[in-house]
């Protein structure tokens, strides 16, 4: 199989290093970018021309675009993008700053949609492609506490819903990734918001000592069950599945969690069908 080109966001760390590993093992190129090069810089020494690394800040328009053009002049092309960069805010919608709102939205959303508003023309240009979006189970499922968290993934997922249509007569395709708990550091940079003391004693107070206190050693394994290898490979196998998965669902925590969400949801809609008709207008429903 001839190697592919790769353009990685956030691939210092978590299921984007496991990712670029992974990828450089399998024979591709990779354009690995991240805030922090340490890591990289270290696999560079084994991997040398397959591996090209620059520094990125997802919330800076101008130098994604900078980035991903010099990505392609380096490589003469992309194949496959991965857009991995993001974040988690753990606090009550009341109680996050208005600098860590703006940092949430800047970062998982914002500056997801920029990297694709990036590299959509390569795509483009090259004939074809894959554009691979880290979502998680809370694109689909609320989650207390990560209301803001919920937002960018809501809303990247709306996003891509219109520009998978967009982009299939360019041959280009488009996944979600759902991933539920995985076993990385998400947890431990979870950006925190001052606790306010209404919320101390209900659900979110019991979820912010779960993941900031100390924590049962076997409640955790079971909770968080996502192994980022494995998470990296379903990855890269579902580039070879055409056409591409619109999503995939990734642990057994998000496959019953979204299964739920989305009965419950359907339901509560079937239940609403009637009044749903009965709003249109007089002409409109006459003719039924």
């Amino acid at each position: 199989m001839t190697s592919r080109t790769w353009f990685v966001t956030g691939a210092a760390s978590g299921i984007g290093y496991e990712l670029t590993r992974l990828l450089l093992a399998s024979g591709e190129r990779v354009a690995a970018t991240s805030r922090r090069l340490e890591p990289l810089e270290a696999l560079a020494t084994g991997y040398g021309d397959q591996l090209w690394v620059a520094a990125l800040d997802v919330t800076d328009a101008a130098a994604i675009r900078r980035v991903v053009n010099d990505a392609v002049t380096r490589f003469g092309r992309l194949d496959v993008v991965v857009s991995n960069a993001g974040f988690g805010v753990l606090g009550a919608a009341e109680e996050v700053s208005e600098e860590v709102l703006q940092s949430q939205i800047e970062v998982n959303l914002l500056g997801a949609i920029r990297v694709a508003r990036a590299v959509i023309p390569h795509l483009r240009a090259g004939g074809g492609g894959r554009i691979v979006r880290m979502s998680s189970t809370g694109g689909q499922v609320g989650d207390p506490g990560m209301s803001l968290y919920n937002a960018t993934k809501f809303g990247i997922e709306g996003f891509y819903e219109s520009v998978a249509i967009e982009l299939a007569e360019f041959g280009i395709g488009v996944t979600l990734i759902e991933p539920g708990g995985t076993r990385t550091d998400f947890n431990r940079h979870l950006v925190l918001a001052t606790p306010i003391p209404a919320y101390e004693n209900g659900v979110l107070g019991q979820i912010r000592g779960m993941l900031t206190g100390d924590v049962d050693p076997e409640l955790l394994r079971r909770s968080v069950t996502g192994d980022p290898a494995k998470v990296a490979r379903a990855i890269v196998d579902s580039v070879e599945v055409s056409p591409a998965p619109r999503r995939l669902v990734l642990g057994r925590h998000a496959y019953e969690a979204i299964t739920t969400v989305l009965r419950d949801r359907l339901t509560a809609l079937e239940a609403q069908r009637d009044l749903a008709y009965s709003t249109d207008a007089d002409d409109i429903a006459d003719s039924a």
